[in-house]
């Protein structure tokens, strides 16, 4: 039995499949004479799946920038076609009788062996380049081998790996993929979030789980307790089974609400919001009958890729969104990088503290044709449905000033081209630092909503990486002083006439909703997973309630003291699992 951290709610039995190994960490398997055909075929798909990738990438970089940025692109062309990189792997798989990753990773040892003795930067910097291109032969041929093999083993199972990406969660095949853990990550960090909007249960932080378990072990993953147990005796089996039973249940019960409003006993009226990482989302958003969506977070458009993307296909995505939401409101979050999340085609200079350096709306206003582009692509798309700008990381007013000084910049020339879009589009701003949250009264009457992403504003509240095991134990969106923070931004945009949301993780946890709604915020967005949990606590509890218990929170010293009380609470009107 391993214990992790619970990123993503639900009770799944299955079968094991390790994936994503690193470089040099890739299991050598014996395999079978008849065996090697097969294995070779996989290899050269994979490494022609690579070279398609690589000559599209290449020609939008072309097209986009120029020849002289492309010419990587004709050098990693150059290595698949070199006999000497996949023509000596295939000679492996021959000669050793072995699998191909284990081949592939073979040679790329060999060739980080030369770079790494070589003092010059500008060649080590070619070696990492040879890595990056072996790990993306290793993903499609681990994609071949997820379609070949495992489909005639198992048509379902659970990934085993060392880490997932947002953007290698959201691939996940959801008919095929029950659930996943990693040793890596934490409940807040992205890829948690994009496994709770997809609905598949996760446990992340597992230490060492891939150096224990193989392909095929029978795999128990408990997402919400943060449990996995590999190979479970009969006695185990049968206690989970009911386990899983049990959480069926109480999500058939959950799906009742569906049709029904967030509306407390005493009549008072939560708008819930769902918060989605890519268009596709919107399906299951619909599914979940919200009011909107409160957050659309749009640098997963920028991730997995190797360049910008380009205004139209931006303007696709946010059309999708708009249309498909209509007439709901979507708010849509310019790119938000930096920090924890960057991009392999933008350089941002090397920093000590990238949390407190160029990041979120700093990166935009400082890269200013990539900010309007992404400004056009939102404007256009907001002739199509009700859709809303917001600014991440506000920390000073004047970032709001430029801000909307040039989006209407953007808006002019889109009237000159006679571009139809909204012109009364509502713009808001991000509370996540303490600063802003402080000087949030100024900040309110610039805007028209606000949105407090719990998240980064515990984060920066309490000075904790919230992706760092070692001090996670302290990051907790319960603490006084971020609640007090809270109260003090819902008071500023209630006294200037503005709704007030919470858009982090926060919002979607019974229990800190209770809070929240007390202390008068008048919308929760959230995982769409976590809508229909949330919803039943409003429709069993009295507003006037929520105010007493938000009242008595804010005045207790300790997080554990007010999440004690406030269970309490919960627990004399409903059974809430602590």
């Amino acid at each position: 039995m391993f214990k992790g951290i619970p990123a993503s709610p639900g009770v799944v039995i299955g079968e094991a499949f390790i994936i994503n190994h690193k470089i040099g960490e890739i299991e050598k398997q014996e395999l079978p004479s008849a065996k090697i055909n097969e294995e070779i075929m996989l290899l050269r798909e994979a490494v022609e799946k690579t070279k398609m990738e690589i000559f599209a990438i290449r020609e939008k970089v072309i097209f986009e920038i120029g020849n002289a940025e492309a010419d990587i692109f004709n050098a990693y062309i150059f290595l698949l076609e070199d006999p000497l990189f996949v023509g000596k792997a295939e000679e492996i798989v021959k000669k050793e009788k072995v699998n191909s990753a284990y081949a592939l990773s073979v040679i790329a040892a060999q060739y980080a062996e030369i770079y790494n003795r070589i003092s010059d930067s500008y060649l080590k910097e070619r070696g990492r380049d040879i890595a990056g291109l072996v790990d993306k032969i290793l993903r499609n041929l681990s994609a071949n081998m997820d379609s070949k093999e495992q489909a005639g083993q198992n048509e379902k199972y659970i990934i085993i790996s060392h880490d997932l990406s947002p953007a290698d969660t959201a691939d996940l095949d959801k008919k095929k993929v029950m659930g996943f853990v990693t040793e890596v990550g934490g409940a807040t960090s992205h890829t948690a979030i994009v496994a709770r909007s997809l609905e598949i249960p996760a446990v992340v932080g597992v230490r060492d789980i891939t150096d224990n378990v193989k392909s095929g072990d029978i795999i128990i993953v408990d997402g919400e307790k943060g449990i996995v147990v590999v190979n479970p005796n009969p006695k185990v089996m049968l206690a989970y089974k009911e386990e899983r039973r049990q959480y069926l249940i109480k999500m058939r019960m959950l799906k009742r609400l569906k049709s029904l409003d967030a509306v407390t006993l005493d009549k008072h009226k939560v708008v819930l919001n769902a918060n989605i990482e890519f268009p596709e989302e919107v399906g299951i958003v619909n599914e979940h009958n919200v009011e909107g969506v409160g957050l659309f977070r749009t640098e997963f458009i920028y991730l997995n890729r190797m360049n910008l993307p380009s205004e139209e296909e931006q303007f696709a995505a946010y059309k999708t969104v708009a249309e498909k939401m209509n007439p709901k409101p979507a708010t849509i979050r310019t790119l938000d990088i930096g920090g924890d999340k960057f991009l392999p085609y933008f350089k941002i200079p090397t920093e000590q503290n990238p949390f407190l350096g160029l990041r979120s709306i700093r990166l935009s206003l400082t890269n200013m044709n990539i900010f309007k582009l992404q400004l056009r692509a939102i404007l256009r798309a907001s002739a199509y449905g009700n859709l809303r700008i917001m600014f991440p990381m506000i920390t000073i007013a004047e970032e709001i000033d430029e801000a909307k000084k040039i989006l209407e910049e953007v808006k002019a020339e889109l009237r000159s081209k006679k571009v139809p879009f909204d012109e009364e589009i509502k713009i808001g701003i991000m509370i996540e630092v303490p600063s802003a949250a402080i000087m949030s009264d100024d900040m309110s009457k610039k805007v028209d909503f606000m949105s407090i992403g719990s998240n980064d504003l515990v984060q920066y509240t309490l000075a904790v990486d919230r992706t760092n095991e070692a001090v996670s134990s302290i990051y907790d969106p319960l603490n006084p002083a971020v609640l007090r923070l809270i109260k003090m931004v819902v008071e500023s945009a209630h006294r200037n006439g503005i709704p007030v949301s919470v858009c982090g993780e926060m919002a979607g946890e019974a229990h800190a909703a209770f809070i929240l709604i007390g202390m008068g915020v008048d919308e929760l967005s959230m995982s769409a997973v976590s809508v229909l949990n949330v919803k039943r606590v409003i429709r069993a509890i009295n507003f006037k309630d929520a105010l007493t218990v938000a009242e008595h929170c804010l005045k207790l010293n300790r997080a554990s003291e007010i999440k004690a009380f406030v269970l309490g609470q919960l627990n004399d009107v409903m059974y809430v699992k602590k």
